[in-house]
């Protein structure tokens, strides 16, 4: 159960949402008025910004010593959240003051996919892409979605595939740029992204 935080009467036991998505985590206090650092998971943060809810877990237990300001899940509201430098500073109801914010430390911050706004034709939340099938234009499989790499205006996308070297074997990784001029379709019904691209590149 909560204990220390002054802030702890702001949280509100709750249960994750069944498409809850950690988008980031508080990484420390900012200034003297509650105010908390966020790191983002992702170079899109227009979720975060645009929802006046959060969903809220202790850190992870290799992470967690010491903390005290809440137990399980909770939902918070959000008064306020803004980009600043390489991340995002949010007011956090009932967070008023440095103490209350810096006891939150390692944080981490879910929303429900249902809660993300909607977006522009052709374009794409990292989340529906982890786990997609990448196929070429000749049906060859490419590998896996597990990761989007975000490389200045574009994101690479981060493939994983099994490959045999000497009779045994392996995980590999090959990457393949997030643009048109690679990308011929996104499927997220049938979770499949179809590429310009061969197995050799």
């Amino acid at each position: 159960m909560p204990v220390n935080n002054p802030a702890s009467g702001a949280f509100k036991a709750s249960s994750l949402p069944d498409d809850a998505v950690e988008l980031g985590r508080i990484q420390d206090a900012w200034g003297i008025k509650g105010w908390v650092r966020i790191l983002p998971h992702s170079a899109d943060t227009s979720a975060l910004l645009a929802s006046s809810q959060w969903f809220l877990q202790p850190p992870e237990a290799r992470f967690a010593r010491g903390f005290s300001a809440f137990a399980g899940c909770v939902d918070v509201a959000v008064s306020e959240v803004k980009a600043h430098t390489d991340g995002l500073v949010a007011q956090i109801e009932g967070v008023d003051n440095r103490n209350a914010a810096e006891a939150l430390k390692g944080v981490r911050i879910y929303l429900p996919r249902s809660a993300f706004p909607a977006t522009p034709e052709g374009e794409y939340y990292w989340v529906d892409l982890i786990g997609l099938d990448v196929v070429n234009r000749e049906g060859e499989h490419l590998g896996v979605v597990r990761d989007l790499m975000p490389t200045g205006p574009t994101s690479v996308l981060v493939l994983e595939y099994s490959e045999s070297v000497d009779g045994a074997e392996r995980i590999a990784e090959r990457m393949i740029p997030f643009v048109a001029a690679y990308i011929d379709e996104v499927d997220k019904a049938q979770r499949r992204i179809t590429a310009d691209w061969q197995k050799d590149y």
